[in-house]
């Protein structure tokens, strides 16, 4: 696995051991930062990347020009292997890395432009975590469709193979959709 873009671009990364982190495709990873970037939400955004595994979307945020990314994830191998990253690639002054439950941290974490989610696909709290997330835009990665709640319009939802991506804004946040755009 590897950085896709950037100024990292090309570098490997360092995954956990096991199968219990499940490193987002570059080609995936590729389209989710193509769609964000074309909402302008990379350069110079705070990341918030929960459920962290490997770190490898933070880290693509991080390379693409993110100001900043906090890390969280609940698995101390998958915090190392995070902390282990961001020295390689050279942007630990850029992170901030938590370990702990997402749920349970959530609440205490600052503001940040983008939250990038992709928790094991068991994973069945959505709701909770989309009403609590401190991010005005966010990216779900999930093996099925996840509907973000009436607080959140979704900008993009396609299918990768066997994942589902997501990318939604707090309604607040929203301008009209495509739909609404090409209706006026």
């Amino acid at each position: 696995m590897r950085i896709v873009a950037g100024s990292a671009g090309g570098r490997n990364l360092i995954t956990p051991d096991g199968d219990e982190v499940r490193p987002t495709k570059d080609r995936v990873r590729e389209a989710i930062f193509n769609s964000l970037h074309s909402y302008g939400e990379v350069e110079d955004r705070r990341f918030l990347d929960l459920f962290a595994g490997s770190g490898a979307l933070g880290l693509e945020a991080l390379s693409r020009g993110a100001s900043g990314c906090t890390f969280v994830d609940s698995d101390r191998w998958a915090i190392a292997t995070v902390r282990d990253n961001l020295e390689e690639l050279g942007f630990e002054a850029d992170a901030v890395v938590r370990q702990g439950d997402a749920l349970a941290l959530v609440d205490s974490l600052d503001n940040h432009d983008v939250a990038l989610l992709d928790p094991p696909y068991a994973f069945e709290g959505w709701r909770e975590l989309l009403d609590r997330v401190p991010a005005r835009t966010v990216v779900i990665e999930s093996d099925r469709p996840v509907d973000p709640g009436p607080q959140w319009r979704i900008l993009k939802e396609k299918r990768y193979a066997g994942s589902v991506v997501v990318i939604a804004r707090r309604a607040e946040w929203a301008g009209p959709t495509d739909e609404e755009d090409s209706a006026t």
